[in-house]
């Protein structure tokens, strides 16, 4: 049964390539145009780093919906729900709440005592060079992880849509969509990208709201009636509508969950690709205000992935969803299909709007990501560290741009491995990495007067080796033929997929020892000056 879906699918996608690769196209001109509108715009390094500070709470708050709502949100998310039911759906509520903790203690006391990154707040009572060079590094390897997600999550939407079926194919749609985002930010720079996120978030709600309208009216409404069906379609019955598919079989799978659920809670306020968001707003009541729309937009689309994920159950089942692909990150493309009518043009037609709205997102999340870490390269890196300072703008933004292609390049690589990972349980990764090495850095410098260089070195390279060292030996590397990144070898110890619950409490605690065992004594004048600029935004840029 799911070969023939699988197929009608297959033949629907043949039958309409030419619109799906006109609207495809359409959408990439359409980016193209804006970044070098915006690429004429950006005359100074505040223009290529924070867009000028030129935009509105509103603005910013659509552009943090764009940049956060990736292709883990959409693709990964519906398959987790269209394949575990309610175990999936707590990836919504993770990436959801964890906008509380980036609201109440990150957003403002950032934008006031920063500039163009997370590494100026931590340099503005430590030893510039040592933690600017810990800052840099951390916020290029956390986003190379969140990259792998949309290039995985790329290569399996664009392969559906074309029939591509072989891994030469595949590899080429990831180096397709690498050089886009390469063109994006070294053209564009912050405006090109901020504008390409907030026509992405206004496409990626307004094609939600589509599917769920459409959904819940094949339900009549009735929220009962969907989930009903959904149990019934799954295989599962009523177990998938309970906790417990996923995360609780076994001790190992509910500390799996423990450990998710604190990544994705603590990790938001601590990606990079998130941070620098809050440099491109005027003030920091601009800040919390684009926070404030960011939650609600966000928010929305989150209760949205109900429908999706259990739509896509109830109507396409996991059988067709994982023949299409194991990890389910096309159940949201397929149920679009599904929705308007596998062997009509109204499902095609749908089926490439979605498509092209999911491409979109991850075509302005890349960006997003190359951006803040190309930036903290440049700014924290090469101006800092290397030039001690003594460069000038044109070549820090140079720079900027070389860091991009590089980063890009290493994205592509790393991104053709992870094709066949489901793409929320790879931001998962990225945000268990954030957690462990950014947010204890970052929280310390803010709030705690005895913190010192040491304590900010320990807790970002112990965080960010633990976490990365236990992800390489986790199931999610080797071990599982099903889902691992190599499927024939077996090298992994450590029993957990996410590394949360041992890296994030390491950097804490690193962090604290670090300062306790320290002979440096912390500059209280210095940490005066931060809390008033923090808190009042007294002096800030």
């Amino acid at each position: 049964m799911s070969t023939t879906l699988t197929l009608a699918a297959e033949s629907a996608t043949t039958q309409h390539r030419p619109l799906i690769i006109t609207l495809f196209g359409l959408f990439v001109v359409a980016t193209l145009v804006i970044t070098v509108w915006a690429g004429r715009q950006t005359k100074s390094a505040a223009d290529f780093y924070a867009g000028g500070r030129q935009f509105t709470g509103f603005q910013n708050g659509l552009a943090i919906s764009g940049d956060y709502m990736s292709a883990a949100s959409f693709l990964g998310i519906a398959g987790a729900i269209a394949l575990f039911g309610y175990d999936g759906f707590l990836y919504s509520i993770g990436f959801l709440v964890a906008w509380l903790v980036a609201l109440l203690l990150v957003a403002e006391p950032l934008r006031n005592s920063g500039r163009f990154t997370m590494g100026d707040v931590l340099a503005y009572r430590m030893r510039q060079r040592p933690v600017r060079t810990a800052a840099g590094t951390s916020t290029i390897v956390v986003s190379i992880f969140y990259l792998l997600a949309q290039m995985a999550g790329a290569g399996v939407l664009v392969s559906l849509l074309l029939g591509i079926t072989s891994d030469g194919g595949k590899v080429a749609i990831v180096a397709l969509v690498g050089l886009l985002m390469i063109v994006y930010v070294t053209i564009g720079g912050m405006k090109g990208t901020t504008w390409v996120q907030m026509v992405k978030a206004v496409l990626l709600i307004a094609g939600t709201l589509l599917i769920t309208f459409l959904v819940l009216l094949k339900f009549h409404f009735n929220i009962s009636d969907l989930l009903g069906k959904a149990a019934e379609n799954s295989g599962k019955g009523a177990a998938f509508l309970e906790p417990g598919l996923k995360y609780g079989a076994t001790g190992t799978s509910k500390l799996d969950f423990l450990s998710l659920g604190i990544a994705l809670v603590l990790g938001t306020a601590g990606l990079p690709h998130i941070l620098i968001r809050f440099y491109t707003v005027p003030t920091a009541k601009a800040a919390r205000k684009s926070v404030n729309w960011a939650i609600g937009i966000i928010g929305a689309f989150y209760l949205m992935t109900i429908a999706l994920g259990f739509g896509a159950a109830a109507l396409v089942g996991p059988a067709e969803i994982t023949a299409s692909n194991k990890a389910g990150n096309t159940a949201a493309p397929l149920l679009a299909l599904h929705i308007g009518g596998t062997d009509s043009a109204g499902g095609a037609i749908l089926l490439a709007v979605i498509s092209a709205v999911a491409f979109a997102t991850i075509l302005a999340v890349v960006a997003g990501l190359t951006l803040a870490s190309s930036s903290s390269f440049a700014h924290d890196i090469y101006a800092n560290v290397i030039r001690k300072g003594q460069a000038s703008e044109k070549e820090e933004v140079r720079a900027a741009r070389w860091a991009t292609v590089f980063i890009g390049i290493v994205s592509i690589a790393l991104g053709a491995l992870a094709r066949d990972l489901n793409v929320a349980g790879l931001v998962a990764l990225a945000f268990a990495v954030a957690a462990s090495a950014n947010l204890p850095t970052l929280l310390y410098s803010l709030f705690w007067k005895r913190f010192t260089t040491q304590g900010a070195l320990w807790s970002i390279y112990g965080g960010l080796v633990s976490s990365v060292v236990l992800v390489l030996f986790s199931p999610v590397v080797s071990g599982n033929p099903k889902t691992s990144m190599f499927k024939t070898v077996d090298f992994h110890w450590f029993p957990l997929e996410n590394p949360g619950l041992v890296s994030i409490p390491l950097g804490f605690l690193l962090g604290w020892i670090g300062s306790l065992l320290s002979k440096e004594q912390p500059d209280k004048g210095k940490y005066a000056e931060l809390e008033v600029k923090s808190l009042t935004g007294v002096g800030a840029h």
